[in-house]
C-alpha cells in the first residue's frame, strides 16, 4: 500500500508540473491563446509531466524495489507504452461511461480510479520490475 501511495503521490506531482507548464506557456500571450496553442502548451506540459513521472517512480517510487537498477532502454519505452495504455483507457471509459448519460465528473473520476490502478500494476509488474541476470 505504501508504495502504491508513493506512485499516486508521484502522478499528483507530475500533474502539477503539467498544469503549471500550460498556465505559464497559455498565459504568456498578449491575447487570447488560439485553440492551437492551448493544445501545444497542454501537451509540452504533459511531456514534462511525464518526465517526471518517470523519474520520481524509477527513482523513488520503484527504487525500493530496486526499480532504479532496470536499464532506462528496458524501462522508458515501457513507461511509454504503459502511459499510452492509460490514454486509451481513459478515452474509452470516458466514451463509455458519458454515453451511458452518467455525469461527465463521474465518469472522469472513474476513468481516472482505473489508469491509475492499471498504471500502477503495469509499471510495477513490468516497467520497473527487477529481475537478476
Amino acid at each position: 500500500m505504501f508504495r502504491f501511495l508513493l506512485y499516486a503521490g508521484a502522478g499528483a506531482v507530475g500533474t502539477a508540473v503539467h498544469y503549471t507548464a500550460l498556465l505559464a506557456l497559455s498565459t504568456r500571450f498578449a491575447q487570447a491563446p488560439s485553440p492551437t496553442e492551448l493544445a501545444a502548451a497542454s501537451t509540452a506540459g504533459a511531456l514534462l509531466g511525464a518526465i517526471t513521472n518517470y523519474a520520481l517512480n524509477r527513482n523513488g517510487t520503484f527504487a525500493l524495489g530496486r526499480g532504479a537498477a532496470v536499464p532506462h532502454a528496458r524501462a522508458l519505452p515501457r513507461f511509454v507504452l504503459v502511459v499510452c495504455i492509460g490514454l486509451a483507457v481513459n478515452a474509452i471509459t470516458v466514451a463509455t461511461l458519458t454515453a451511458a448519460r452518467l455525469p461527465l465528473i463521474a465518469t472522469q473520476l472513474c476513468a481516472t480510479a482505473l489508469v491509475l490502478g492499471c498504471g500502477y500494476l503495469l509499471n510495477r509488474h513490468w516497467t520497473f520490475a527487477w529481475r537478476s541476470p
